[in-house]
């Protein structure tokens, strides 16, 4: 029995570092449940060994700033070494990370706000007695992970689609970083509020501090949707522009050949009624080639090309090709809603890539470029291919990519250096450079 009552000593006596272990064994709890909120709100498909990486991690952290650094002040440490510790693991972009710091923290923060002044009302203590006695740390604890736990299964039902942030620009992508980082700066200001004054304040002005709280975060949520959907409207209503201009150009092209239909006929058929079967091949050829080129742009579809900044990077260069009288051939068998690296990166490296190939076609005889996307499923691969017709056949393929390496005049040879750089930070993204007689092609194949 002597040994329960020291225990209870122990338990209900102030001794902050004793407190400190007591509470210990929580720590990798709260953060498989801060683990458990990231999982559910950011839909990520998470493996088994990010996870384990993400907890172990984050408990490390907690555990050396819960005890190099005084409370509440190591909450601004937590938040920035959980954003870096995000950033590496699940290498998020900016926004991505600041929402997948800011969420599961907005989350806890809340909670903690209504269930603190309760908890000191209902035990009769302060916040002097709940950090230094373990038995009320430990109450107050299990009462936070157990509304922590009920809210994560009330969102299970919950998805939120992250993608179009991808596409969002520099300007949005500002407002919105600025406002996540001001939210992230909030919480550290409302911890150490609560920390110093939660005795002092009257019950009613912590639940307006709540609901002043929630607003915030709630309208910053809308501000957020509201962003997302304008940049969605744009960019509908760009491609939409995009598309009608492809429809005139494809029409005046379908409306010119169906009015030279009949003469095509008579020509066809003085070569056959002569039996000049050369020149029959020779006009057949030039007619396949008009053929070709509608059939090309009946594939430049925003509905077969379902990424609106893919859609009109392509038209535009379909346009600055047809300038100069290239041919542009296209098999398109793909899915961009699919694609398995980030969309802005890989429409850099498209575009660079394809208004090398215009330049390059621009010189030579042939005047041909060959594009195709298509999806290896067997071999788990996305393959773009951008094969041109050129001229220098001695170019060297091991030293393009090199800063400053370019064989054109005025021109600075920072294209292909570029598409290097992302490539380094894209794992799973190569670049096969090769060519031939006729052909010089660039593969970009994405693995997954």
């Amino acid at each position: 029995m002597e040994i329960f009552s020291n225990i209870w000593n122990v338990l209900t006596s102030e001794n902050e570092f004793v407190t400190k272990l007591f509470t210990i064994p929580t720590v990798p709890i709260e953060a498989y449940l801060v683990f458990l909120l990231l999982k559910k709100l950011s839909n990520m498909k998470i493996e088994k060994i990010q996870s384990t990486f993400y907890i172990s991690i984050l408990s490390l952290i907690t555990l050396l700033t819960k005890f190099i650094i005084p409370s509440p002040y190591n909450v601004f440490f937590n938040y920035l070494l959980m954003y870096i510790e995000i950033k590496i693991i699940f290498k998020t972009n900016i926004i991505k990370t600041l929402l997948y710091t800011i969420l599961p923290t907005i989350i806890f923060a809340l909670i903690s706000t209504i269930l603190l002044q309760p908890t000191l009302r209902i035990l009769d203590i302060t916040t002097r007695e709940l950090k230094l006695i373990p038995i009320y740390q430990l109450t107050y604890l299990f009462l936070l992970y157990v509304m922590v736990i009920i809210l994560i299964f009330l969102l299970k039902s919950i998805r939120i689609n992250y993608t179009i942030i991808e596409d969002i620009n520099k300007h949005n992508k500002s407002i919105i970083i600025i406002n996540l980082t001001i939210g992230i700066i909030t919480l550290c200001t409302q911890a150490l509020l609560t920390y110093y004054y939660i005795n002092i304040l009257p019950l009613y002005v912590t639940i307006l501090n709540f609901v002043l709280l929630l607003c915030y975060f709630s309208i910053s949520l809308y501000s957020l949707t509201r962003i997302i959907k304008l940049q969605i409207t744009t960019k509908d209503l760009e491609n939409a522009e995009s598309y009608n201009t492809t429809l005139s150009y494809l029409y005046d092209n379908v409306k010119a050949f169906k009015h030279d239909f009949d003469n095509m006929v008579f020509i066809i058929g003085g070569y056959i009624q002569n039996n000049d079967i050369n020149g029959l091949k020779t006009y057949y050829k030039s007619l396949e080639r008009d053929c070709e080129r509608v059939n090309g742009l009946a594939l430049l579809n925003p509905e077969l090309i379902n990424n609106p900044g893919i859609y009109n990077l392509l038209i535009s260069k379909y346009k600055k090709a047809e300038d100069y009288d290239i041919e542009i051939h296209l098999e398109y068998f793909f899915d961009l809603t699919k694609l398995k690296m980030p969309i802005y990166d890989f429409s850099r490296i498209l575009g660079i890539l394809l208004d090398n190939a215009i330049e390059a076609a621009i010189n030579s005889k042939e005047k041909q470029i060959n594009i195709m996307f298509r999806d290896s499923q067997r071999n788990n691969t996305q393959i773009i291919s951008i094969e041109n017709s050129y001229n220098n056949k001695d170019v060297d393929t091991s030293s393009i990519f090199e800063k400053g390496q370019t064989s054109k005049e005025s021109h600075t040879g920072m294209g292909l250096w570029e598409v290097k750089q992302i490539l380094n930070r894209n794992n799973n993204v190569n670049l096969i450079t090769t060519k031939d007689k006729i052909y010089f092609k660039q593969t970009i194949e994405i693995y997954y």
